[in-house]
């Protein structure tokens, strides 16, 4: 998002050297306006010093207050504004500035880049810098770094100048880096029984996050799916599972629906029972070995071809 709005500031016409970032502390305005907003102000009405156009980065502008918002509306409302001023936020912005941007500005969407993405803009990105990617170092780039651009650019940054194609043996070699995933590319690996796929995003989850966060994910993915296999169509599906049918989550249950049987719920069910058992128990230099096997028995479970569900 930061590198999109200084883009934008710069397709404006603002130097990179004009640019004005600020930052919108956490927490509840104890006084009308904060410091911070008096810095704000300033640089909205101050104008280049070097007779350019002057650009301010507002970022997590979804901090304001409503008084700072208000207050932020009506000088960007101005009929001549001396600025260009891009507001970042990555959630809902106060209501008092929809107005303005409406009138004078326009809002941008930027959805959560998935590796998919990822994987088209490091293309992009290496031709770029003239780094030729040889056999499997694009997937192995993303295996180090998933989908944080910012770490891929530094990588292919190092890459410069290498002799010959990339290779994913170079990449795995010279990078150690494991990225920051979110769970559900590591349940997309179980629903569809890849057991290396699982197992590899299972190591790099367990780099950042607690194995009893894995666990709880498959308890409640288990729960979804036991639903799934009792309801008699999805309007009832997403009524048990307080939702409305078109979310995606009911959505991606209905479609698990009939791939694991009855009794391979159940195992999946004891199985994770155990290893709840065996991990509030036993000491957790062990966790990962039994997540590791609780992952290859799940993926046996639930990976095998549909079944025809009446």
């Amino acid at each position: 998002m930061l590198e999109r709005a200084e883009e934008l500031l710069v397709t404006d016409g603002v130097k990179a050297e004009d640019i004005v970032r600020m930052v919108i502390p956490e927490g509840e305005a104890e006084e009308e306006l904060r410091p911070v907003l008096h810095s704000l102000l300033s640089a909205i009405q101050s104008g280049s010093l070097f007779g350019g156009t002057q650009g301010v980065m507002v970022v997590d502008a979804e901090r304001f207050s409503v008084a700072e918002a208000t207050l932020v509306s009506d000088l960007l409302a101005a009929s001549e504004p001396v600025a260009t001023v891009v507001l970042v936020s990555t959630g809902a912005l106060p209501v008092a500035l929809r107005p303005v941007i409406k009138e004078k500005g326009e809002s941008i969407s930027l959805k959560k880049m998935r590796e998919r993405d990822a994987g088209d803009w490091l293309a992009t990105a290496a031709r770029r810098r003239k780094v030729k990617l040889g056999q499997g170092a694009a997937q192995a780039l993303l295996q180090r770094f998933g989908s944080d651009v910012a770490a891929l650019g530094q990588a292919l940054d190092q890459l410069v100048g290498f002799e010959g194609p990339v290779t994913g043996e170079v990449v795995l070699g010279r990078f150690r880096n494991r990225p920051d995933e979110p769970l559900w590319l590591y349940g997309d690996a179980v629903t569809v029984g890849d057991t290396g796929e699982a197992l590899r995003r299972l190591a790099d989850f367990l780099v950042h996050g607690h194995p009893l966060q894995l666990l709880a994910f498959l308890e409640n993915d288990l729960r979804r799916r036991s639903l799934a296999a009792a309801a008699p169509d999805l309007e009832t599906l997403a009524a048990w599972m307080g939702m409305e049918p078109r979310v995606f989550a009911v959505q991606k249950a209905w479609k698990a629906r009939g791939r694991s049987s009855e009794s391979q719920l159940q195992r999946a069910l004891d199985a994770i029972a155990r290893a709840d058992e065996r991990m509030r128990r036993d000491p957790e230099e062990t966790h990962r070995i039994t997540l590791e096997r609780l992952t290859v028995a799940i993926c046996r479970w639930y990976g095998g071809p549909a079944r025809r569900v009446s």
